[in-house]
């Protein structure tokens, strides 16, 4: 292990899982790596899991970069211990638990999750369990597949235990590009003004003294199967290649087109990787989550560089993507998530954030979230970072769900992630709305004749010609009678004495 760990003092500190799980005591606010299911510890938190599986009476506050493995979510939701959980998840066991109402489940722009812990907002945190390839002599440690906010987490928690993951390579030292601003007052400009910008260190800065435990391991990381691109998914990126070059065309983007952001999933995945199809060249990447697509792109020369916070790189890829790491270590940045999530440098790169939707109403909110207004999903992720702050904001959705019965362009969304005022470009199978710079009656419009299915566009056309005939329905489509809110209000005489309740 002298490779993996040249830390003598931390080197002392190696001991099994289940020792270091006993460091996590009932009623503790836990911090970890990982980042959608990549570089996060999966050894201790089994091990803490076992513990209250036995009988033992443990309840813990979990935040996380963003969504994490079974290994860690999965098996400490199903023991029962999880009290609350920060800030994203995509993990069936704590959605059950969540939407039970048995989990208080937290849901977080992600880029402010370093903000709250620096400046206390979650209060103490008492253990940091961060995945690692390595300890170099001074104590730092080396990430694995993702940064996250191990770096925020491992300086501000009282101890921290480092699983050293023998599954991850070591080649991937170098990758990484830690930085992260100050705390307010004291903040200052990131210095980022392209995405192949290295500003940081290739470490998480970590005195030796703080270290309470080093575990080694070799499981990997739990990333998720992708399906082959289908029809729908294809037809939505052919309609964003021919948007973003008639954008070109008509001048509103270079011809180099700025950093472009993708979401996380199947779709995301497909629709990014349309671009193999376009004429486009020299691509950059600044985003959160590297998944296929991006070494797709990479490969055929259509990306030269990709900045991002983790590799979800699926089970299929992973082997070929180790062979050939010396040769995306020049492509590839892995940054802090309040670095690649920066509503800073998204606004300076001028990114083109292209992200999912579940639905968008006829006013032009977007749900990411909720089913019927009150189920969880998953979560807003860093959806919100990019879409609020990015240059050009596309979202995609299939034009139904469940099989076609159902029309994910809506009257009213039941759930408002994203705003009228944050999407600028919406996107199905059935077409493209360009809604800048449209009032809601026009916006309403264009989704139904670009972005609605068929079957559904006389519903929904119906929906508008009867708010059309009210006052104001330019400016939006008030969801109840607005009768009940504009008629002159005469209270009792003695209704003026009660309290205001």
């Amino acid at each position: 292990m002298y490779n993996r760990i040249s830390n003598r003092e931390a080197e002392s500190k190696t001991m099994s899982a289940a020792q270091a799980a006993e460091l996590i005591k009932d009623g503790m606010t836990v911090g970890t790596s990982g980042f959608t299911m990549a570089g996060y510890p999966k050894a201790v938190p089994m091990a803490l899991a076992r513990r209250a599986e036995r009988g033992e009476k443990i309840r813990i506050k979990l935040i996380t970069g963003a969504s994490v493995g079974d290994e860690l979510d999965g098996r400490l939701a199903r023991a029962g211990v999880l009290e609350r959980r920060y800030p994203y998840q995509t993990n069936q066991s704590v959605r059950e638990l969540a939407n039970d109402d048995r989990l208080a489940y937290v849901d977080m722009h992600l880029s402010q999750v370093p903000f709250w812990i620096k400046n206390g907002y979650f209060g103490k945190i008492d253990v940091a369990i961060i995945e690692a390839i390595g300890i170099d002599d001074e104590g730092n440690i080396i990430p694995s597949t993702s940064v996250g906010c191990s770096n925020v987490l491992a300086e501000y928690a009282e101890k921290v235990i480092v699983e050293v993951n023998t599954a991850q390579p070591v080649k991937l030292e170098g990758m990484h590009d830690v930085y992260s601003p100050r705390r307010m007052k004291e903040t200052e400009p990131i210095p980022i003004v392209r995405p192949n910008n290295r500003v940081g260190m290739p470490y998480i800065r970590c005195r030796p003294d703080k270290i309470a435990a080093v575990v080694v391991t070799d499981i990997p990381d739990s990333t998720r199967h992708l399906a082959q691109t289908d029809a729908r998914s294809q037809i939505m990126a052919d309609y964003l290649v021919a948007f973003l070059e008639n954008e070109v065309a008509c001048g509103r983007l270079p011809r180099k087109l700025p950093p472009i952001q993708s979401g996380v999933g199947n779709m995301a995945n497909a629709v990014l990787g349309g671009l193999q199809k376009s004429k486009f060249r020299n691509l950059s990447i600044y985003s959160e989550v590297l998944q296929d697509s991006v070494l797709d792109l990479i490969e055929t020369e259509r990306v030269s560089f990709a900045s991002g916070t983790a590799l979800t790189i699926s089970p299929e890829r992973i082997d070929a993507f180790y062979k050939s790491l010396e040769m995306y270590k020049y492509k590839i940045i892995l940054r802090p998530v309040e670095i690649s999530n920066s509503p800073e440098v998204i606004r300076r790169l001028g990114v083109i954030a292209v992200n999912t939707a579940l639905e968008v109403d006829l006013e032009g909110n977007v749900n990411s979230t909720h089913i019927g207004g009150c189920q969880i999903v998953n979560g807003l992720g860093g959806s919100g970072d990019f879409a609020r702050n990015a240059a050009l904001s596309v979202f995609t959705t299939p034009s139904t769900a469940k099989n076609g019965t159902i029309s994910c362009i809506v009257p009213h969304v039941a759930h408002v992630d994203h705003t009228e005022h944050d999407p600028h470009v919406i996107i199905t199978e059935q077409g493209c709305a360009d809604l800048r710079g449209l009032t809601a009656y026009e916006r309403a419009r264009a989704l139904i004749e670009n972005c609605a299915h068929p079957k559904f566009r006389p519903a929904l056309q119906a929906f508008v010609e009867r708010r059309a005939a009210r006052p104001g329905f330019r400016h939006g489509f008030a969801p109840e009678d607005p009768q009940r809110w504009t008629q002159d209000y005469r209270p009792e005489e003695n209704e003026s004495e009660k309290g205001n309740d």
